[in-house]
């Protein structure tokens, strides 16, 4: 077996994917298909552990979390319901599990000799964020209009009509401050281990006024808290997969332009001219934009398959900090 490597010679790179990496289009999400998709995923990142980088990943769990909330609704007349919180950190554990045993079957065929661990991250933010009082982010399923507002008028919840399919319960979303395991996260990758944290952009907590740590109804975007733990373990590198091969200019349009190499500078400034739609590709370039701006070295912008070709300069968006 090879030895794992480690050293501060050796560059970290912290790679974030979305939860449906673990789906593929059309499909419902069993175990099998999150076993197969886990294990066609970790064989794409297998090109960072042969350039020997040290690895830290991350994930979403959008699709994950939104089935447990389905249970919830289903089981409601005969079960206790469970916070939102604890549902992001089952799914930390479920697909964590998921991606931990994939690659470390991936290593054990290369004859590479790392470890995989699974951290269970717990994320603060500000009680006194403004997303508190516009809550944004869509969770759960599909209801009618009347059902929803039963909801509503029971428990308090904000509701929205979601993409002409129905009406959902939406939460807040509040900017990650600090990742409270950090140390670990950084102590184990700068070891040669890989790890897998921020599931979901972590459990969402806050200390309340006797110092107490409390989980909070909310869900963290995924890519800001991987820029936030990217700087907290010193990462050189953060990489953002998706479902298209780069960053573009004026994106589905007759403008559109595909996006090579961005400075800092030029990163602003497409930011502010609108660029990147707070949907879709806006969280993804403002968090390499923060990485950069905390001062991290490179970002990229790529998608799974194209993710080698990327490392050597032949496809995706290149972000660079100040020189």
């Amino acid at each position: 077996m090879k030895q794992q490597r480690k050293g501060p010679s050796v560059q970290t790179a912290v790679v974030a994917m979305g939860g449906h990496a673990f789906m593929q289009p059309g499909e419902p999400g069993t175990h099998e298909e999150h076993e197969r998709n886990a294990r066609r995923i970790c064989a794409r990142l297998m090109t960072l552990v042969e350039r020997k980088y040290n690895l830290v990943i991350t994930h979403g769990n959008g699709p994950q979390v939104g089935n447990l909330l389905l249970r919830e609704e289903q089981t409601r007349a005969s079960l206790s319901e469970t916070p939102l919180d604890v549902l992001v950190a089952q799914t930390e554990g479920s697909l964590g599990y998921y991606l931990q045993q994939a690659m470390l079957n991936e290593l054990r065929q290369s004859g590479i000799r790392r470890y995989v661990v699974t951290v269970v991250t717990q994320v603060l933010v500000d009680p006194d964020d403004p997303a508190f009082q516009a809550p944004s982010k869509p969770v759960g399923p599909f209801l009618s209009r009347e059902e929803a507002e039963r909801r509503r008028d029971a428990h308090g919840w904000i509701i929205k009509e979601d993409a002409g399919r129905g009406w959902r319960r939406l939460v807040p979303s509040p900017k990650p401050l600090k990742i409270v395991q950090r140390s670990m996260v950084r102590e184990a990758a700068v070891s040669g281990h890989i790890v897998i944290a921020a599931g979901g952009g972590g459990v969402p907590i806050h200390k309340a006024a006797n110092g107490d740590y409390v989980g909070v109804e909310a869900v963290i975007d995924k890519d800001l808290t991987s820029s936030v733990l990217a700087t907290d373990v010193g990462a050189d590198l953060l990489i953002i997969l998706t479902a298209v091969d780069r960053a573009y200019l004026s994106y589905n349009t007759p403008q559109q332009s595909p996006l090579g190499a961005v400075t800092l500078s030029e990163c602003a400034r497409h930011i502010a001219e609108g660029h990147f739609p707070p949907g879709s590709m806006g969280p993804k370039v403002e968090a390499i934009h923060g990485f950069l701006e905390r001062g991290g070295r490179r970002g990229l912008i790529t998608s799974a398959d194209k993710l080698d070709a990327a490392l050597d300069g032949g496809a995706g968006t290149h972000f660079v900090g100040r020189i």
